[in-house]
């Protein structure tokens, strides 16, 4: 009974915690790495790298941790879609750009930790808490984009939303979810054009290959003592989960996403 426990210990505790505040809502109290102006020079790069690639929809992902503490294999702890828009200011302004749309844990004050929610924010709110000068970017085709902006933001898209949170939830299973399994149930809602989620669960059972999470037999049981975001009981065996990699591993292959790549920060 002591597996997830010293995983806890191993991803939460240096600084908080492996998804730390990149699922919880952006305006979480975290030591920020880079200034105001830093992350809103940093956020208008990113929207002008996706806006010369004429990218309607893409998936962008953050990390709130630095990589060297990050287990092996993942380079990122938050993912979500970023969607060219009309966008109104609170003045009235009509502007051209980027709405980012996310899954976020609460807080543990108005909504508990182990419960999450879905918001639309801006690439101003997703990069200042980036905790590292660059960011994963998947492509997705244009048949896909064109069928993920029909999707997003619409009744079909918030029934893809399972409310129990887990930072290392199993993509295969519907227990629970976190922000990356949140988008790759969104990528498959629009790869099979199907809302059923029994039948998006079947057929990435099928082809979605997850990120194995190594951790030993001890770390795996005191997991919800230790942090209630860290769930293992939909796991039957190793700890599986979506991450950057494997998302732009199975968009890749399988035709859905034309590039993955990585945006470093230049100013």
């Amino acid at each position: 009974m002591w597996r997830a426990a010293l995983l806890a210990v191993s991803l939460l505790l240096p600084t908080g915690a492996w998804a730390g505040n990149e699922s919880g809502d952006s305006a979480a109290n975290a030591k920020p790495h880079f200034s105001p102006p830093e992350a809103a020079a940093f956020a208008k790069q990113i929207e002008q790298n996706l806006a010369a690639r004429g990218a309607r929809v893409a998936i962008v992902f953050r990390t709130s941790r630095a990589h060297d503490k990050l287990p092996p294999g993942i380079a990122y702890t938050h993912g979500a879609f970023w969607v060219h828009s009309d966008i109104t200011t609170a003045g009235g302004r009509h502007l051209q750009g980027y709405a980012v749309y996310n899954l976020y844990h609460g807080d543990g004050k108005t909504l508990p930790v182990s419960q999450s929610y879905l918001k639309q924010d801006f690439p101003l709110n997703f990069a200042s808490v980036s905790a590292e000068d660059d960011v994963g970017v998947i492509i997705p085709t244009p048949e896909m984009q064109r069928r993920l902006r029909a999707l997003i933001g619409t009744p079909a898209y918030a029934r893809l939303h399972v409310s129990d949170y887990s930072l290392v939830s199993n993509p295969l299973e519907a227990k629970y979810q976190n922000c990356v399994e949140f988008v790759l149930d969104v990528v498959a809602a629009a790869a099979w054009e199907t809302d059923s989620y029994p039948q998006i669960k079947a057929n990435l059972t099928r082809w979605f290959e997850p990120t194995t999470v190594k951790a030993g037999f001890v770390q795996r049981t005191l997991g919800p003592m230790a942090d209630a975001r860290l769930r293992t009981d939909d796991h039957p065996g190793a700890i599986r989960t979506a991450t950057y990699e494997s998302l732009s591993a199975f968009m890749l292959k399988h035709e859905l996403a034309t590039e993955a790549y990585v945006i470093r920060r230049t100013q």
